[in-house]
């Protein structure tokens, strides 16, 4: 879902750093090489030339801000004027602000709730994000390869025109245009002696990207389609099969290497893994919590009444620095094959609301109450089910 624009023009700067857009985007539902979830893009409003970089937690956008202040800074011999960005935690932190005001940089904060106001930064979201779905669609490398597609894909926005200004980026950050050979690839033929097979690059024509003209009202990676086009666009030949085990087959100058997945997808993938004893103890965990609150009685099935099938969901528990804590299996049912009304009238998650926890907060940091957390194992078992429900017994433990 997208906002529209507020009507009007807003004021463009009228020089170089006169005002930087940022926003940070994330966490990625898959990791980067490196170990990154997010990445922070600081944008120039006049020029429209954009910095990306890739981080492993949101805090240390403090610290690319600095990186990016002091590599601008010295290479236009020009101070920051000033920062917008939206109200994220990263932006509000003390020390982000005492360094904007040591600097002189006027902090622009969007109000609650006006993605709008902070469109520079959300467009140029959307088009990188778009643009990254776009190119990792047409290769065959693992999706950890989006932080690579992210860098490629702003040094080319960079490089080319855009509706918003009359120059490249590029020659308005730099004062000279392109290399247009950096960006388009040549018409030529690479062999790979590895298997046999030709890849062809075609040769790209320079098209003009342009922005879109709403704004996001969130940072998901939107189903939205880009606006990127080229001349022709061709899928590899290549055969896709799903691997026969849990892992894939990676050739490297003639050596194949078996690549394992960082969490399996089946209980086949699972006890087939390096991991299988740590997997198998997660789900003996998981059984032995359904036996100790007593989820279900094993019975035959009544006539007329086909059972619902379930799964094994695996999940790495990681701490801040990425480092895996546990190993994580949980039994689901497939209820979606119910019907409502028909197998069950109601169905909701006993959970507090956000604005509720919110209040808590805001009430003990008032009172200056200290604040305790806990986890409560498998707590969703201490759910009542009004209805009889037939599950079939879970892969790996059933009982004859």
């Amino acid at each position: 879902m997208t906002k529209a624009p507020f009507s009007g023009k807003g004021e463009r700067a009228s020089d170089l750093l006169v005002l930087i857009h940022s926003d940070v985007c994330g966490p990625m539902n898959t990791q980067a090489r490196g170990r990154f979830q997010y990445f922070i893009m600081f944008t120039d409003d006049f020029s429209r030339y954009m910095y990306i970089y890739l981080m492993r937690h949101k805090f240390e956008a403090l610290e690319k801000f600095k990186e990016f202040k002091n590599e601008v800074q010295n290479q236009h011999g020009k101070s920051i004027k000033a920062l917008r960005s939206d109200r994220g935690g990263e932006y509000l932190s003390p020390d982000f602000d005492e360094l904007l005001k040591e600097c002189g940089i006027v902090s622009q904060l969007t109000p609650p709730g006006t993605p709008q106001w902070n469109g520079v930064s959300e467009r140029r979201n959307r088009t990188l994000l778009d643009m990254v779905r776009f190119m990792m669609s047409q290769t065959d490398l693992p999706t950890s390869f989006w932080g690579y597609a992210l860098e490629t894909i702003t040094f080319t926005l960079n490089h080319v025109p855009s509706k918003s200004i009359q120059k490249t980026p590029h020659e308005m950050w730099t004062g000279k245009r392109p290399d247009m050979s950096l960006v388009f690839l040549e018409k030529e033929f690479l062999s790979n002696n590895g298997n046999g097979r030709n890849i062809e690059l075609e040769e790209v024509q320079e098209q003009q990207i342009n922005e879109p003209e709403v704004e996001p009202t969130s940072h998901v990676l939107e189903e939205n389609s880009t606006n990127l086009e080229t001349q022709s666009l061709r899928r590899s030949t290549r055969d896709r099969h799903e691997p026969k085990r849990y892992g894939f087959l990676v050739t490297t100058h003639g050596d194949a290497i078996l690549v394992y997945q960082d969490e399996p997808k089946t209980y086949q993938e699972a006890v087939s893994s390096p991991d299988s004893e740590k997997w198998l103890e997660a789900m003996r965990f998981e059984m032995d919590s359904m036996s100790e609150n007593q989820t279900w009685t094993l019975v035959e099935p009544p006539e007329r009444v086909k059972p619902i099938g379930c799964k094994w969901v695996f999940k790495k528990k990681t701490d801040m620095d990425g480092n895996v804590q546990s190993y994580k299996g949980r039994l689901v049912a497939k209820d979606f094959r119910q019907i409502h009304s028909v197998d069950y009238d109601e169905t909701f998650s006993p959970v507090a609301m956000t604005k509720s926890i919110r209040i808590l907060l805001a009430i003990a940091a008032f009172h200056d109450y200290e604040i305790w957390q806990m986890y409560v194992k498998t707590a969703f078992l201490n759910g009542k089910l009004e209805e009889d429900v037939y599950m079939t017994q879970p892969e790996g433990f059933v009982t004859p």
